[in-house]
């Protein structure tokens, strides 16, 4: 697993919040041989971002990830139960104040890719090789994931389930 939780990019006073914890869906597909991951905006800032929010009561953190692919992207597909990865923000929450978010990365096999979902008016999304994505993702922690991508072996794993 790639963990980018100690990135220099986390400032120490950062790294004295509460921790709050999110999963992410690092969803991908084969379009003619070559990965793809999907990347969507945030709904303020527009940044492009994977699929990612707050651990939901009574799902594990890979359904979660799983969940948030479909609200945030209309991604249907197989979710790893492992996370790939994980990285960590700063945040400011509306309850608590600013936060440190630690958010575990699921790989996500894409299998359908539909127009409409919960956040379509909100959010676009766009598939690109994970080369493209270290250059549109503004986060040092993301581009790290995306630089270690193991897509096929992924594939693999669910290929004998």
């Amino acid at each position: 697993m790639i963990d980018a939780r100690l990135s220099p990019h986390v400032s120490k006073k950062a790294r004295q919040l509460p921790v709050r914890q999110q999963a992410a869906a690092l969803c991908y597909r084969f379009d003619h041989g070559r990965s793809e991951v999907l990347l969507v905006t945030t709904r303020k800032s527009g940044r492009w971002i994977f699929p990612k929010g707050w651990l939901i009561e009574g799902l594990t953190p890979s359904e979660t990830a799983q969940q948030e692919a479909w609200e945030e992207a209309g991604i249907r597909g197989k979710c790893d139960a492992r996370p790939m990865g994980r990285f960590q923000y700063q945040k400011r929450h509306r309850k608590d104040g600013s936060v440190l978010c630690v958010v575990d990365v699921f790989p996500l096999l894409a299998t359908s890719f539909l127009s409409r979902f919960p956040e379509c008016g909100q959010r676009k999304r766009k598939w690109v090789t994970p080369k493209k994505a270290t250059q549109l993702v503004n986060s040092p922690e993301l581009a790290l994931l995306l630089r270690k991508l193991e897509p096929a072996r992924h594939w693999d794993a669910f290929q004998g389930a």
